[in-house]
């Protein structure tokens, strides 16, 4: 194939100082000197960058230069592959000293670097090689991935391209996690995703330097892991009745509805899917939900229940089961939590943590804890046994009983015992480690009583809320821009760093179905959250971020990979004047965009009125449309916002 070259020169200068590249179609030159495309645009950011004159130009015929190391044969196939098939490019591997001269050179240290650890790297862009150092193959892969993000777009490309300048920056770079454990976690329990979907999920993932995926693989909606000698968990708990419409307020299904929409992984999967993540230097944590949320359990062996009539109980479809209207813990409709008073749990649990640590090579095994309903425990005769004969005065303690036998199970078995930070209201050992949701506070006190610590806070990392009006987007309680998923910070000021591990942002799936919605709601935002615990807290910006995540789209659309144009969307406010009029704001979360809208019906461009203060809807409108432009380029969607919704608004 024939490649153009294109050759630009430039003096030294750091990062901050964006060199200009051509500003694509859908931007316009008016933007902000921070939102000008620069031709460095890596996500996370790297903790040092300078930016030299030239560019190394991809030739017809490349040699990659690897370590013959088994932990590199990925490595250096994936950059094979991802330079050849969009360029059309022949690219050899050429192993050990042999290929010295090799145009692009993945070189792990003799002495290691103490300044790049285990996952850090060093990247030399020159006109006639490129270099890669590392002291682990983990950071030559971290490598490669910035690499890949220096050159043009198409290089994400599943099928040749031609006609493209196939050109990287010169410069050099060092750079290092900030901290590390950087994870997502996937529920496969709400809805099943295939083995197939679980590897499309770790290959967005890595892109950014994620390298951990935690799988939550139990709940209510469905039991997701082969586990011998329990044979019913998968026959039974793995399937309920297929559902369409908001989850959480389906009709109950009834007796004669198939309950065939489902799945599990059997052992050997998940041998094949942890094998397949430890390639890409991800680690998968399990977690099994207890002793909420195990409605597909007790459906499977009702005799793990405290309630007479469970053997009544079915997985759950989406019905209502819990009534959260006075709060946590919730009053639970059906009882889906395990028996803490009777032994045939502990028996059952230390059957499935046996052969859960024997598949997962991970240290951590996370045990959930979350969310637990007391209401039938309050009323089961042997919870009231237990709490007399354990001295036991309340629930919470009740529950830290029965975390505490888990956690001893757990580490039984040579693994560590990790919960939701529901398992801190039962005084658990410092040895127990803390996954904090339910805000930073919690972990924040978990970490002051000197406890492992990972960050995953609801206020910044929950990827199942809503990423703009709920009007575009499936409708959950609460709402998280990317913007403010962008302020996460995994440290808190007042504690000891060594205990905090890292930080995760959460998917949990009641409202998604299918995989193109899950890679729909985790990015950009998981964008957001790789930044924040992979670079330096200092050099995070978000003006400068969402200038580099707008290239990135067009990188993700050339993946085939979705994500949420959500942070285009106009952000509306209501309010009343004086006399009751509706009065409607509109903002919006990216810097220099234009709102147009309409209130006659008809759908609105750049040549109708332009928002620039507050309105008043015409006395009969029934809608209100609304679409951002920047310059003469529509970015946004058409939102289609009902004046009957906003009143509604205006009265809460």
């Amino acid at each position: 194939m024939k490649k153009l070259f294109l050759f630009a020169w430039c003096g030294m200068i750091s990062i901050a100082g964006f060199s200009q590249a051509p500003i694509s179609t859908n931007i316009s030159a008016s933007l902000s000197p921070a939102l000008i495309p620069s031709e460095i645009a890596i996500i996370p950011e790297p903790v040092a960058v300078i930016k030299q004159a030239g560019h190394f130009i991809l030739p017809e015929n490349l040699t990659i230069q690897s370590p013959v190391i088994p932990e590199m044969k990925l490595v250096s196939s994936f950059l094979q592959e991802k330079l050849s098939i969009p360029t059309g490019s022949y690219v050899s591997i050429l192993n050990g000293h042999q290929g010295d001269h090799a145009q692009i050179r993945l070189i792990l240290n003799d002495k290691p670097n103490p300044v790049l650890g285990n996952e850090g790297y060093q990247l030399s862009v020159k006109p006639n090689q490129i270099l890669i150092r590392a002291n682990k193959a983990a950071g030559i892969y971290y490598g490669v991935q910035s690499l890949l993000q220096l050159f043009p777009k198409e290089i994400e490309s599943k099928v040749p391209v031609e006609n493209i300048h196939w050109s990287a920056p010169c410069l050099e770079i060092t750079d290092y996690p900030r901290v590390g454990w950087r994870g997502l976690m996937l529920d496969v329990a709400r809805h099943f995703f295939t083995k197939e979907e679980v590897k499309q999920y770790i290959n967005a993932m890595v892109r950014y330097k994620y390298n951990l995926l935690h799988l939550h693989l139990t709940d209510d909606e469905g039991w997701r892991i082969e586990i011998k000698g329990y044979p019913k968990l998968t026959e039974v708990g793995a399937w309920n009745v297929k559902k369409t419409g908001e989850f959480g307020n389906f009709i109950p299904p009834t007796a004669d509805e198939p309950r065939t929409y489902g799945g599990f992984y059997t052992q050997e999967d998940l041998k094949e899917l942890i094998q397949y993540a430890q390639d890409r230097f991800v680690n998968i944590m399990p977690e099994i939900d207890v002793p909420g949320h195990s409605l597909a359990a007790i459906a499977s062996y009702p005799e793990l229940s405290c309630t007479p009539g469970a053997e009544n109980y079915r997985v759950r479809s989406g019905e209502r089961i819990m009534d959260w209207s006075r709060g946590a813990p919730p009053t639970a409709l059906v009882d889906n939590t395990l028996c803490p008073a009777n032994e045939k749990v502990y028996t059952f649990l230390d059957t499935v943590i046996t052969q859960v640590a024997a598949l997962f090579p991970f240290e951590y095994i996370h045990m959930g804890g979350d969310e637990a309903p007391f209401n039938f425990w309050q009323k089961s005769d042997a919870i009231k046994a237990l709490m007399q004969k354990e001295g036991l005065k309340n629930m919470h303690q009740v529950q830290g009983y029965f975390e505490k036998r888990v956690q001893a199970i757990v580490e039984a078995k040579g693994k560590k015992f990790m919960g939701w930070d529901e398992i801190m209201d039962g005084d658990l050992s410092p040895s127990a480690a803390v996954m904090s949701w339910r805000g930073m506070k919690y972990g924040t006190d978990a970490a002051l009583k000197q406890h492992e610590v990972v960050m995953s806070p609801s206020t910044y990392a929950y990827l199942d809320y809503m990423q703009a009006d709920q009007i575009t987007e499936p409708r959950v309680y609460a709402s998280l821009r990317l913007s403010k998923a962008y302020e996460f910070d995994p440290i808190p000021a007042n504690v000891n760093p060594k205990y905090i591990k890292g930080g995760q942002a959460n998917l949990w799936t009641e409202q998604v179905t299918n995989i193109r919605q899950a890679e729909y709601m985790t990015w950009p935002r998981g964008m957001a959250i790789a930044e924040s615990v992979w670079s330096p807290k200092e050099k995070k910006n978000w003006e400068n971020f969402f200038s580099r995540v707008e290239q990135h789209f067009q990188r993700l659309d050339i993946a085939e990979t979705k994500y949420a144009p959500s942070v285009y969307d106009p952000i509306f406010k209501v309010s009343r004047s004086a006399d009751k009029q509706l009065i409607i704001e509109l903002s919006t979360e990216v810097a220099g965009l234009d709102i147009y809208y309409s209130f006659d019906n008809s759908f609105p461009d750049r040549f109708y009125p332009k928002y620039t203060e507050k309105l008043t809807p015409p006395k009969d409108a029934t809608m209100l449309r609304v679409i951002t432009y920047r310059g003469k380029q529509p970015i946004g969607r058409m939102m289609n916002m009902p004046i009957e919704e906003l009143n509604k608004r205006a009265r809460r």
